[in-house]
């Protein structure tokens, strides 16, 4: 489903379950007014099964560009659910479209922007490293080089796992009910 396909549907349906599979920290920063949020690391499909009232109503998954979304889909499929949607392009085709947003007043880095800052460091010192001190600093750029090319064909990426787990990446202690 795209963006504009979804603005329709939120201004003629009644009931339409928004379900941002994005990390906290990603949620925090921005995120579409009435969605629930549910990291695909801690996807319940119990709990999506409640929202939904036995996957009876109709739920739109969403992640910054799609491909949490699809696997966060194919696994409440597995569990039996109907009537998902996977938002295409995710919540940036949604801005670029003018869809409705919440937006955090945070400070902290997008968490794709501490990834490249992360890799650009790494890699600018270990190769000044290898060219001034041992060229066998030369390998880390290449390991980062590895990882980059894992990352963008498979859609994981675990530096940003990893820093998505680091405190400042971290929401304020806060449940999220599934009640209407």
């Amino acid at each position: 489903m795209n963006s504009q396909e979804l603005q329709k549907i939120r201004k003629t349906t009644a009931v339409i379950h928004l379900l941002d599979v994005r990390t906290a920290k990603e949620y925090r920063d921005v995120h579409i007014a009435g969605s629930h949020h549910m990291p695909l690391d801690e996807l319940d499909a119990a709990k999506v099964k409640i929202l939904t009232h036995d996957y009876h109503e109709p739920c739109v998954i969403i992640c910054h560009g799609g491909t949490r979304a699809a696997r966060a889909s194919a696994i409440l499929q597995q569990s039996g659910a109907s009537s998902l949607h996977v938002l295409e392009g995710g919540i940036s085709a949604w801005m670029e479209n003018s869809g409705d947003v919440v937006k955090s007043q945070a400070s902290t880095l997008p968490l794709i922007r501490q990834v490249q800052l992360t890799i650009g460091l790494i890699a600018l010192s270990s190769s000044i490293l290898a060219l001034t001190i041992n060229p066998l600093f030369a390998l880390v750029p290449a390991f980062l080089g590895a990882g980059l090319t894992m990352a963008g064909a498979t859609g994981w990426c675990g530096l940003a796992i990893l820093l998505s787990r680091m405190p400042w990446n971290q929401a304020p202690m806060q449940s999220c009910t599934m009640d209407r």
